[in-house]
């Protein structure tokens, strides 16, 4: 049972994100201990992508993170009382999924996850 993500798990999600999407150029991160691994270091060099640090106590330098970690605490977080682990992971991930899939995002044009990436992948196959 995980109670924490250390580096090399970051590293093999971005690999399977960047399967699928392509490797970004730079990845803003904070100094938590899954970023500052050698495991996630490695894995950006091996791939050039670079690493840039937000300076500490300046959390609006990562704005996009700051907006969900705000989101999540607000309608997920403090507004479920969970009995167990099992108990918060079930809701965790039924508030991730509407989140990632369902929900429509500003950023996105309105539109969901979901919704975006098939837009995407149709305009990506007629030009």
């Amino acid at each position: 049972m995980e109670r924490s993500i250390g580096g090399a798990r970051v590293a093999r999600f971005l690999d399977e994100v960047g399967a699928q999407l392509g490797y970004p150029e730079t990845i803003v991160i904070d100094n938590g201990p899954e970023f500052i691994s050698n495991a996630l270091d490695q894995w950006a060099h091996s791939r050039g992508v670079r690493l840039p640090f937000i300076r500490p106590g300046r959390p609006t330098e990562n704005a996009f993170i700051e907006s969900f970690n705000g989101r999540f605490r607000d309608e997920c977080l403090n507004t479920n009382w969970f009995d167990g682990l099992g108990q918060a992971r079930e809701v965790i991930n039924a508030w991730l999924k509407d989140y990632n899939e369902q929900r429509p995002h500003s950023s996105l044009g309105g539109l969901s996850p979901v919704e975006y990436e098939e837009q995407r992948k149709r305009t990506r196959s007629v030009g």
